[in-house]
Parts: structure tokens; C-alpha cells; sequence
């Protein structure tokens, strides 16, 4: 099964609005041309996975999407996979797994991350229920290993299940691949008392999902197996507008200054063992 880099950064393809979404702009070529000139700033800056998304396809479908926004995701997902050389991974917003996991399976993407996976939340969508039961089944139908990474307590949400993040995590971690932890909402801060209780719930691989900045990475770092970064990357760190390169440039740069301090720390500690 797949597995991310340690302590990786997946940064997010946010596309442009896709055809049949109410502000698509008529180009089909917009979209491609977006998505690859995001994906180079980011590879240049040494991320480490990229995930690709219908982003900008709001007000998004609360369950299944229409033909066309599958098809724009395949499409665009597959030149992503092709030129990168780095994970890919698919979601299709607002929680549509099963075609998450049908276009990463077609295009050679590596995982896909899905919202609601158990469970049930109230949202701006109404009403979102998990079919962890139909995502797996899919998978082993399709002879498919791609990863499935799923959130715990998903933004923009309220739980109806599970009253406490740690049970969730825990029936999470039996029907994924690895757990993303987020704030509230798009672009806020995660909180490191959520992410260490989620820790504490799971063996497996555990993303921060949204607000690392170079500021408040450190407070997470060390919990977390991976961070998927969309808002601050762009202008203003604003998740609607383009992507900022200096931005990627400085979340990189504190990324790999953790990575050198926290290996120097950890040689520092099996030496002393030694000792």
C-alpha cells in the first residue's frame, strides 16, 4: 500500500471552475493550463505529493457528481500523475468517494481524500453520511491500492455520530489508510491539542489538513506524519486566489529547517541511549 514521505507536504491543485459548475469560465484549456502551472511552482519548491481538486466548483454536489466534473478531474488528474513524479492524490468535493477513487485508479494516482468517510455531519451541504461500506467494496472490485485518507471531524461541519474526536479517530483508522485532522474551517489553524488527541488514537499515518503556516508548523510538527497545505500557499493566503511563489518558497524553507532540526535531535537522543 502506498505510503507518503515522512513529514510531507502535500500541497493542493485547486482547478478553476469546471464545466457545469455555475462560474465555469468556457475554457477547458483555462483548466489544464492552471493546474500544470501550479503543480511546476510547486515541485520547483521541493513539495513533496500534490493533491488535485475541484476547489473552485462551489456550491459543490453533497453526494455524487455529474459526468462532466469526473471527467475534467480524470482528464487534468492524469497530466498531473504524468508530469510530477511526485504522489498525486484526488478529491472530489464535496464527498464523492467513490469517484475519487474510480479517477485515481484510472490515472495511476496514489490516494484520495474523502471528507466524510463514516459517520454523519450536518453541513452547508446538508446532510453528509460516510460510505466507508461502498468505498472499500469499490476498491476491491476494481482490484484498486489506492490509499484512502479520510478526515476526522471534517470543516465546515457538525458531527452527528461521534462526540469526541478520539473514538472517531479510532473507527476511522479501521476503515482508512491514514486520518486528516483540520480547524473549523478553510484556511484556519489546526488545533495541537486536536492533532495530539488524534495521535493518541491511531498508529497509523496522520495529516494536518489546513492553516500550517511557517509561523505555527513547529506546534504540529512533531505529532504529524504529513501536512496538506492549500490557503497559505496563495496570494494573500486567500484559498480563492493564485498561488503565491514566494509563499510555497517559505513554507519550504521552514519545512526542511524542522526536518534538519528534528533528525539532529533524534541522532542526539539514540546517542545518548548508546551512551
Amino acid at each position: 500500500m502506498f505510503a507518503l514521505p515522512e513529514k510531507a507536504v502535500v500541497a493542493c491543485v485547486h482547478l478553476p471552475p469546471t464545466p457545469g459548475s455555475p462560474r465555469y469560465g468556457g475554457s477547458i484549456d483555462h483548466i489544464y493550463e492552471s493546474a500544470i502551472s501550479d503543480a511546476e511552482i510547486f515541485l520547483r519548491h521541493g513539495v513533496d505529493a500534490l493533491i488535485v481538486e475541484n476547489f473552485r466548483d462551489a456550491p459543490f454536489h453533497p453526494g455524487p457528481v455529474p459526468a462532466e466534473t469526473t471527467a475534467t478531474l480524470a482528464g487534468v488528474t492524469r497530466e498531473i500523475v504524468r508530469m510530477s513524479g511526485v504522489p498525486t492524490g484526488v478529491a472530489v468535493l464535496r464527498n464523492d468517494a467513490s469517484a475519487a477513487l474510480a479517477i485515481a485508479t484510472a490515472t495511476g494516482a496514489d490516494f484520495i481524500r474523502v471528507n466524510v468517510h463514516i459517520g454523519a455531519v450536518l453541513s452547508e451541504q446538508g446532510i453528509l453520511a460516510g460510505n466507508a461500506h461502498e468505498t472499500l467494496r469499490l476498491r476491491r472490485a476494481l482490484g484498486s491500492d489506492v490509499a484512502i485518507f479520510a478526515d476526522a471531524r471534517v470543516k465546515h461541519s457538525q458531527p452527528f455520530v461521534y462526540g469526541d474526536l478520539a473514538t472517531e479517530v479510532r473507527d476511522l483508522s479501521q476503515r482508512s489508510d491514514g486520518i486528516i485532522v483540520s480547524g473549523e474551517l478553510t484556511g484556519l489553524e489546526t488545533s495541537p491539542e486536536d492533532l495530539l488527541t488524534a495521535r493518541a488514537a491511531t498508529a497509523g499515518p496522520l495529516l494536518v489538513g489546513s492553516g500550517v503556516t511557517p509561523e505555527n508548523l513547529e506546534a504540529v510538527f512533531a505529532p504529524a506524519d504529513g501536512f496538506i497545505v492549500g490557503s497559505y500557499f496563495k496570494v494573500d493566503g486567500v484559498p480563492g486566489n493564485p498561488v503565491d511563489e514566494s509563499r510555497v518558497s517559505a513554507l519550504m524553507d521552514r519545512v526542511c529547517s524542522l526536518r534538519r532540526s528534528q533528525g539532529a535531535e533524534t541522532t542526539e537522543t539514540a546517542g545518548a541511549g548508546a551512551r
